[in-house]
């Protein structure tokens, strides 16, 4: 019998280039941008068109999810709340800002055809009686038909948590490899925020060593059947992304 192994999808988080460009290098790529603010509908439907059909567009969902308005990343986004009461987004409250931000991000994931949808939280966002009521209220409620959620927690959390939230909703647990193992998920999801995390982060170019020992954990992921998306999220991730692809081609 066939000894079964998972795919390997590298990409960017984000566009280096235009997508045209991009579309031409790589079958995969991370919007990056509807963290910061969804695209008219119009837009994301022009972008599934750039690209061919087989190219798979994953993407972050809205911050009005999982963070307050006073994080400084709305002051990125360059544009008004789309209504409500400010103190109603973030932190997965129950509240109707919240789960209309969940529902604008999954309207876009499905104009784009995205398999999977990052949840990325904010360091601030800790473990607590009442952050734990909220997470598992949201996940509890929403819909993400046809949708896998990527769930990036930026502070500690106690691992068994960790795992039952995931296997309770059927989420993976998206971690930057070079920082921590992901605990849970029916294939791994790898942002790659440039190594090793501190000063140096989204600077950093990975070395050959570096993308050496990354080939190591996704042949031990792939040889368990699982699928393994690798995003590089630095300053030089289209080169890191290339040089990666190149090592691989011998797995």
């Amino acid at each position: 019998m066939k000894e079964q192994r998972g795919i390997i999808k590298v990409g960017c988080c984000g566009l280096p280039v235009s997508l045209e460009k991009y579309a031409k290098y790589f079958n995969l790529v991370e919007i990056q941008s509807t963290f910061y603010k969804l695209p008219m509908l119009e837009t994301a439907h022009r972008w599934r068109t750039k690209v061919p059909e087989d190219f798979e567009f994953t993407m972050k969902a809205w911050q009005g999810i999982t963070h307050l308005t006073s994080s400084p990343t709305y002051r990125r986004a360059f544009s008004k709340l789309p209504g409500g009461n400010s103190k109603n987004y973030g932190h997965f409250q129950p509240t109707d800002e919240v789960f209309k931000a969940w529902e604008d991000s999954y309207t876009t994931a499905k104009i784009l055809k995205a398999k999977v949808v990052v949840i990325q939280c904010p360091p601030n966002f800790k473990q607590s009686e009442q952050n734990i009521k909220n997470i598992t209220n949201f996940f509890k409620n929403i819909n993400r038909r046809g949708i896998t959620i990527a769930l990036e927690l930026r502070a500690d959390w106690e691992q068994d948590f960790i795992k039952s939230l995931c296997k309770k909703f059927n989420l993976v647990h998206c971690v930057d490899p070079f920082k921590e193992k992901p605990l849970a998920g029916k294939f791994r999801y790898y942002r790659l925020h440039g190594s090793p995390p501190g000063k140096q982060m989204y600077r950093y170019t990975y070395q050959k060593n570096d993308l050496d020992q990354l080939k190591e954990v996704i042949k031990q992921d792939i040889t368990e059947d699982r699928d393994t998306y690798c995003l590089f999220n630095n300053d030089t991730m289209l080169s890191d992304a290339q040089n990666f692809i190149k090592l691989l081609k011998n797995i």
